[in-house]
């Protein structure tokens, strides 16, 4: 994440409006949600109200009317369609009392959509070029649905198609642009974000009391699932005033959690793992049972992650825990598939059949069914296998069986990024007992 900083002046109260029946019934997650707020606090303009409504003209019309009320900036997405039931440019239409007029313009570029791709334009598209009168239309380079700016009565109003990838560079390249020129003033507006691992909210939270009563800057702590991130944003008259602001708070996190701070801003725990194997030249391969490649497809999702990860088995099954990675059957069977010796030899096993630097395993029992009063659900067993030996982490994780997995991973993640920065006591033929949350 690069520094951000923004100007502020006549506050930005912001309303984002999905409009979408399956939105509203579930069938799809408001990731737009999510997204644009994100991106609207990036530049120092914070969104109020999240609200979703279904393809109804009449319920659409008073999300509109409601939001004109208590919002100045109002970004709908969804809706924009050539349908009958792609209604959101008629209901602000019909809401602001103007008439739908065709823009040729917006005509010419949805038609040139379609000649690109050898195709006649049906004549159904035809409705997606109406404007509202005394709007504009906003060009959609990967859609056929243009954008709609309308401003009235003091309100912006911007239509929005639903598609994220037609969505993200109207968002980006004319919406954010036109507010920041608008709502921008003489202030700056500056965020830190540190990420934490291995220590839990609440205790945290109890230790940075006398940082989260301060008004500038401001220290905010959010929970993940399996660690945390603290905010620390200031607002000045330039941006190297917040950042003399935000310096000494970020010194003083620093110096009470140096060991639970693993990244900053947008690294991850896969991210600053395989930025650290890169540097010292090893490789990493995995070998999961009850996070079904989950671990895998963690690392893989950074950018280059190739460069230092080798590969991973899902050896879900015991054939294939013995037959593919080299779990001794005598293992299996005195011990069980969850166990502490399965875990080290699922780790050294892997690390040795495909050749890497270090190796993890990861068994355990996810949930919701299969656990016993010995072995309850939660119980996970993290192996890791090195240069210095080998280490099998004991985690007894609570929640969903999605929560569980996810848990476990970031432990295996957070167990190798400990080992790479020397701060873990690795050694041989010991475990280690992990976290319980």
């Amino acid at each position: 994440m690069e520094r951000v900083a923004v100007a502020l002046a006549e506050p930005c109260r912001a309303e984002l409006i999905a409009v979408g029946t399956e939105i509203v019934i579930g069938q799809i997650h408001n990731g737009h949600a999510r997204e644009i707020s994100q991106e609207l606090a990036k530049h120092g303009m914070y969104v109020y109200y999240h609200s979703a409504v279904g393809d109804n003209e009449a319920r659409i019309i008073e999300t509109f009317s409601i939001a004109s009320r208590r919002s100045n900036a109002v970004i709908a997405t969804g809706g924009l369609g050539p349908t009958q039931d792609d209604l959101t440019k008629e209901a602000l239409a019909k809401f602001l009392g103007r008439r739908l007029v065709l823009s040729q313009e917006a005509l010419a570029e949805v038609e040139s959509y379609f000649k690109q791709r050898g195709r006649p334009m049906p004549e159904q598209n035809r409705k997606q070029a109406l404007v509202i009168e005394g709007g504009e239309w906003i060009p959609n380079p990967n859609g056929t649905a243009p954008g709609q700016y309308v401003f009235d009565n003091g309100v912006h109003y911007f239509l929005l198609p639903g598609p994220p990838l037609e969505m993200r560079p109207m968002l980006q390249n004319y919406v954010i642009p036109r507010l920041v020129d608008h709502f921008g003033g003489t202030r700056k507006l500056v965020s830190r974000i540190l990420h934490f691992c291995g220590i839990g909210e609440s205790d945290v939270d109890a230790r940075i009391a006398d940082l989260t009563c301060k008004d500038n800057p401001t220290v905010a702590p959010y929970a993940g699932e399996g660690e945390m991130v603290l905010r620390i944003t200031a607002s000045g008259p330039t941006e190297e005033a917040c950042w003399e602001l935000i310096r000494p708070v970020e010194d003083e996190l620093r110096r009470r959690f140096a060991p639970f701070i693993y990244g900053v801003d947008d690294d991850s725990l896969a991210s600053v793992v395989l930025r650290r194997l890169q540097e010292t030249g090893s490789t990493l391969a995995v070998a999961e049972s009850c996070t079904g490649g989950m671990l895998a497809e963690m690392i893989t999702d950074v950018p280059g992650s190739s460069a230092a990860f080798v590969g991973g088995v899902v050896a879900y099954d015991n054939r294939v825990k013995a037959s593919v990675v080299g779990v001794r059957a005598e293992t299996l069977a005195t011990h069980g598939a969850v166990s502490e010796p399965t875990a080290r030899e699922l780790a050294e096993g892997v690390r040795e059949k495909l050749g890497a630097t270090y190796g993890i395993g990861v068994t355990g029992i996810a949930g919701p069914g299969g656990g016993t009063p010995e072995k309850p659900v939660g119980l996970v067993y993290v192996g890791l296998a090195g240069p210095r030996g080998s280490r099998v982490y004991e985690l007894r994780l609570r929640g969903s069986r999605a929560q569980i997995r996810i848990r476990s991973c970031k432990q295996a993640l957070w167990r190798l990024w400990q080992e790479l920065n020397g701060d873990s006591d690795v050694g041989r033929d010991k475990t280690g007992r992990g976290e319980k949350g």
